[in-house]
């Protein structure tokens, strides 16, 4: 069984975020670490060729300057190989052309029997990528997954909703979005980081894809201003004599709750 997993590449968010001034964006030149998210479906992947008695988890990202830190640590989980799309032209690139991005490179492993992501990235939360991909790459697409089996040349997925989860089957090859905590990703062993040293990652343009790069000439946005949130103001404290009740009645209805 071969499963590709998307992973994103984001500026550590441990660490203070700086923008460019030029676009008001994040600036992504220094190290760029694994997005929490995706370390889900990296996971999930690897559970899957494992419960399917073997293959391979290759993976794909787009990230600018040959980043490929976050990639070595989703090799050092188990995956095998992977995909690198890095090419100044897509910076500033919209859900879109990252999706059509995606789903050349997915090509260019050969395709696989199942494509994972992770729901919404962490910095940028359009949560339309996987979708996008999906029909890029004339596939069925399944959103949420909260668990995901294989059973011969179908998947079965229990998709979370608001009111608990829908089950939900369709055929092999596909497109799954997967839930933060849908399982628990494994910590990268030291015999696994330091065979992911070795392990290979074929660096790509959007030219060598097939892709134009749009960049933020056709992204349809702009950040035209950045400013400080707001301080928190201190709260009202209500001192209980008695009518205490009838206070925090009046001030939800202020504040339109009830």
């Amino acid at each position: 069984m071969k499963v590709i997993v998307c992973v994103k590449q984001i500026p550590d968010p441990a660490l203070p975020g700086e923008l460019d001034p030029s676009t008001n964006t994040l600036k992504r030149e220094g190290k760029l670490i694994l997005d929490e998210s995706d370390s889900y479906g990296v996971e999930m992947a690897l559970q899957l060729v494992d419960a399917a008695g073997g293959g391979e988890v290759a993976l794909v990202s787009m990230a600018p300057n040959g980043e490929v830190s976050g990639l070595r640590t989703a090799l050092a989980m188990g995956a095998a190989q992977g995909v690198l799309v890095s090419d100044p032209e897509l910076a500033g690139s919209d859900a879109l052309t990252t999706a059509k991005v995606l789903a050349a490179a997915v090509q260019r492993l050969g395709g696989a029997d199942l494509v994972l992501a992770g729901t919404e990235s962490s910095d940028g939360y359009t949560g339309t990528v996987p979708e996008q991909m999906a029909e890029v790459l004339g596939l069925p697409s399944v959103t949420f997954a909260k668990s995901v089996a294989v059973d011969g040349g179908s998947l079965k997925v229990n998709r979370q909703t608001e009111a608990g989860y829908d089950e939900v089957t369709c055929p092999l090859p596909a497109v799954v979005s997967v839930t933060a905590g849908v399982v628990e990703p494994r910590y990268p062993s030291f015999k696994g980081i330091m065979a992911a040293k070795s392990k290979p990652v074929d660096t790509v343009t959007a030219g060598d894809l097939g892709v134009t790069p749009t960049g933020w000439a056709a992204a349809g946005q702009q950040i035209t201003s950045v400013t400080q949130a707001p301080s928190r103001e201190a709260g009202e404290v209500i001192e209980d004599d008695g009518e205490a009740h009838v206070k925090i009645v009046e001030f939800l209805e202020g504040l339109k709750v009830i």
